[in-house]
């Protein structure tokens, strides 16, 4: 009953994960992009300084460690935001999360020329079937691609930043819980958000005219994706472990295309479904040794 309670909440984080695009997509039907974002990260600041002085993990930033979380916020929220926010004005919800779910695949490409460490055999089989997955999605039949080339680029800066991130988080980690690391990154994050937002959006602030769809869907990303998915993930992860946790990461680009096809009427070609069934192979494939070698080393990790 436990097992099923602790794979259950995983998959609640991956849905919330997964409808996220599709929150987004509505969201910046009446909010531009770096507004949205902006707002989204001060919802999630407060309500993740609450969640973190209730439980007593509440902790102060050292002050040597202050340029890593500088860093690490400018990597991820404000990169990662920018790239993934303004790639849904111009692609789908399910192209955007299927190159987003990408992110683990390449990590290891930068660790490798920053950080000198090996890769594997398994990811670079999962980084090829993976993008051959990509290319299904974004193919039309009869030649060239439905897909905004700059929406692409754009999600695949979000891609680099996440994975920039990912790096720069190995040098705090041990020291502050997911919880507080999540909170400083969205403070400061918010904090780079503040002068774009002048330089962005201000001139059409006066223009802005809410729905109450829209409002709900911002409301929706900063309590279920920003902050309750990832209560819920760094739960997990104490009980069973990163890679074992991260396998279900693989679900959310399946669940972004159904999402997308229900909500968006987003159009689910066989072409895209193979196409999501080969990235996810290959995330799969990715991630094989690591959840067989890993899992009782990092099974302790404070989280």
């Amino acid at each position: 009953m436990k097992q099923f309670k602790l794979y259950g909440a995983i998959v609640l984080a991956m849905i919330f994960w997964s409808v996220s695009f599709i929150w987004t997509r509505v969201a910046i039907e009446s909010f531009q992009p770096v507004t949205l974002i902006s707002l989204r990260l001060l919802i999630a600041s407060v309500l993740l300084f609450l969640v973190s002085k209730l439980t007593g993990k509440f902790q102060n930033i050292r002050k040597a460690d202050l340029k890593w979380f500088v860093l690490l916020a400018f990597f991820e929220p404000y990169m990662y935001y920018i790239g993934e926010t303004y790639g849904l004005t111009m692609v789908e919800s399910t192209l955007a999360s299927v190159i987003v779910s990408t992110i683990p695949l390449f990590a290891p490409i930068l660790a490798y020329f920053l950080l000198k460490e090996k890769i594997g055999w398994a990811n670079v089989l999962g980084i090829l079937v993976s993008l051959t997955g990509v290319f299904f999605v974004i193919y039309e039949p009869g030649g060239g691609f439905a897909a905004n080339p700059l929406g692409v680029s754009l999600l695949f800066l979000a891609v680099f930043s996440a994975i920039c991130y990912t790096t720069t988080l190995r040098k705090i980690s041990s020291h502050y819980s997911t919880i507080n690391i999540i909170l400083y990154q969205s403070v400061i994050g918010l904090a780079f958000f503040i002068p774009t937002f002048f330089i962005a959006d201000f001139s059409s602030i006066g223009t802005l005219k809410v729905s109450a769809e829209s409002l709900g869907a911002l409301l929706m990303l900063s309590v279920f994706a920003s902050v309750i998915a990832f209560v819920l993930f760094a739960a997990v992860v104490r009980k069973i472990g990163v890679a074992k946790t991260n396998v279900f990461v693989n679900l959310i680009p399946v669940f972004t295309a159904v999402f997308a096809w229900w909500f968006l009427n987003e159009q689910l070609t066989w072409l895209k479904i193979s196409g999501i069934v080969i990235v996810v192979s290959g995330l799969f494939v990715s991630q094989v040794s690591k959840v067989k070698f890993n899992f009782k080393r990092i099974r302790g990790t404070e989280y």
